[in-house]
C-alpha cells in the first residue's frame, strides 16, 4: 500500500543534521538532571531505601503501560509528532518532581515522567532507526553517543547546581526552559512524518521469535543503566561519604566513558560485528561492578563506574539497530522489554538495598551484566 506523505515543511531555522541528535541530548539530559537531584529529593521528603524504590516503581509503570500508546502514536502520527508532543511533555513533569510535597505526590509525578519518556525514547529511536536505514551503515550508535552526551553534561551541571546550594525546584525549571526552543526547532528541522494506512491495526506486540533474546538483553542493559543512574550517587554518599557536589560524579564518569565507547562503537560493529563487541563488553561492565562494590576509596569506585559505563555502552545502539531492521513494531516491542527494565531496575535495586544492604544490591548489577554477555552470545538477530 502507497504511503500517505505529509507536505513539504517550510524551510526550517535548524540544520536537519543536527535536529536529531538535539533530542537524544535532550533525553540524556533530562534523565541525568533528575539522577543527579535524587538525594536532595530524597532527604526533603525523608524517604527511606525501600520509599525511594516504591516512588521509582512508579516510573517503571508508567513506562510499561505507556509502550502502547508510543506505539499508536508513531502508527497514527508519525515519530517526528510524537517526539514533539511527549518532549513537551516530559519538559513539563520534570519541575512537578521538586514541587511533590509528599511522597504520594511524588509517586504521581514519577509515574508520568516514566511515560513521557518511554513514549520520547520510542519516538527518536524510530526516527533514527528509519534515518540509519536510509543511510545504509552503522550510525545509531553515535546517536546514542548524543544521549550521553546530554547524560554527562547533565551529570556534571547537577553537580555543580548541588555544590552551589540551587534548589531542585530552579535546577529544574532551567532544565525546562532551556529546551523548549530546540525541542521546537528540531521537531520543525525533522522530515515530515509518513503515514502509512493500516500501520495502526498493528501497533504493538510483545517480542516474540528471535526478538526475546534482544528484548532480554535490552531489559538487563536497561536495569544496569538506570540502577547506576539512579542509586551511583546515593551509594557515595551512604557508602563512602562523599559531599553532596561529589555525588553526582559517579554518574558523570560513568555516561563520560559511556559517550566515549559509543563514539567507536559503530566503526568496530562494522569490523567485528555487533555480537562479540558486546559479550567482551558486558565482561568489562561485570568486573567494573566488582571494583564498585569493593571499593573503599572514591577513585576506585569511579574507576568501576568508569569501566560499567563503558562496557554496556553498546547495548541500546545494537539492539535497536537489530529490532528496527525488523520494522517500528519489532523496535517498540524490543522498547517495552529495555525500558521497562531501565525504569523498574532501579526499584528493585531499593527493595535489594533496603532488605540486604546497597553494597550487596548495586552487586545485583554484576549479574545483570553477565546475563547480558550470555544472551548476547546467542541473539541471531545480531549482526
Amino acid at each position: 500500500m502507497e504511503s500517505a506523505v505529509l507536505p513539504p515543511l517550510p524551510r526550517p531555522l535548524l540544520p536537519a543534521r543536527i535536529a536529531l541528535p538535539i533530542l537524544f541530548i535532550l533525553l540524556g539530559a533530562v534523565f541525568a538532571t533528575w539522577a543527579a537531584r535524587i538525594p536532595a529529593l530524597r532527604d526533603a521528603l525523608q524517604l527511606g531505601a525501600a520509599e525511594l524504590g516504591l516512588v521509582l516503581l512508579c516510573s517503571g509503570v508508567g513506562a510499561v503501560l505507556s509502550f502502547p500508546l508510543a506505539a499508536w502514536l508513531l502508527a497514527r502520527h508519525g515519530a517526528r509528532h510524537a517526539a514533539l508532543w511527549s518532549g513537551l511533555a516530559l519538559l513539563l513533569l520534570v519541575p512537578c518532581l521538586a514541587l511533590a510535597p509528599r511522597m504520594g505526590w511524588l509517586m504521581l509525578a514519577m509515574f508520568g515522567m516514566g511515560s513521557a519518556t518511554s513514549c520520547f525514547d520510542v519516538a527518536v529511536n524510530a526516527i533514527g532507526a528509519e534515518v540509519e536505514r536510509l543511510a545504509g551503515r552503522s550510525i545509531m550508535s553515535m546517536l546514542h553517543a548524543w544521549f550521553c552526551l546530554g547524560t554527562f553534561s547533565g551529570a556534571l551541571l547537577g553537580s555543580a547546581m548541588a555544590g552551589l546550594d540551587v534548589t531542585p525546584l530552579w535546577h529544574f525549571c532551567l532544565l525546562s526552559a532551556g529546551f523548549l526552543l530546540p525541542l521546537w526547532l528540531s521537531y520543525q528541522a525533522l522530515p515530515a512524518d509518513r503515514i502509512v494506512p493500516g500501520a495502526v491495526r498493528q501497533q504493538f506486540a510483545l517480542p516474540h521469535g528471535a526478538l526475546v533474546a534482544l528484548g532480554m538483553i535490552a531489559f538487563c542493559g536497561a536495569m544496569v543503566e538506570g540502577s547506576i543512574g539512579d542509586w551511583s550517587g546515593i551509594y557515595l554518599t551512604d557508602q563512602l561519604g562523599v559531599a553532596p557536589g561529589v555525588a553526582p560524579l559517579g554518574y558523570a564518569v560513568f555516561s563520560g566513558m559511556m559517550l566515549l565507547a559509543r563514539l567507536v562503537g559503530d566503526r568496530l560493529k562494522d569490523r567485528h560485528s555487533a555480537r562479540p563487541v558486546l559479550v567482551i563488553g558486558a565482561s568489562i561492565a561485570t568486573v567494573g561492578v566488582l571494583l564498585v562494590i569493593t571499593a573503599s576509596h572514591t577513585g576506585v569506585a569511579f574507576a568501576g563506574f568508569a569501566l560499567i559505563g563503558g562496557g554496556v555502552a553498546a547495548v541500546f545502539p545494537f539492539i535497536f539497530s537489530a529490532a528496527g531492521r525488523e520494522g517500528p513494531t519489532a523496535l517498540a516491542a524490543v522498547a517495552t522489554m529495555g525500558y521497562s527494565g531501565g525504569l523498574i531496575g532501579p526499584p528493585i535495586i531499593g527493595f535489594l538495598a533496603h532488605g540486604l544492604g546497597l553494597q550487596v544490591a548495586l552487586g545485583f548489577i554484576g549479574v545483570l551484566t553477565l546475563i547480558v554477555a550470555l544472551a548476547a552470545g546467542k541473539a541471531s538477530l545480531l549482526k
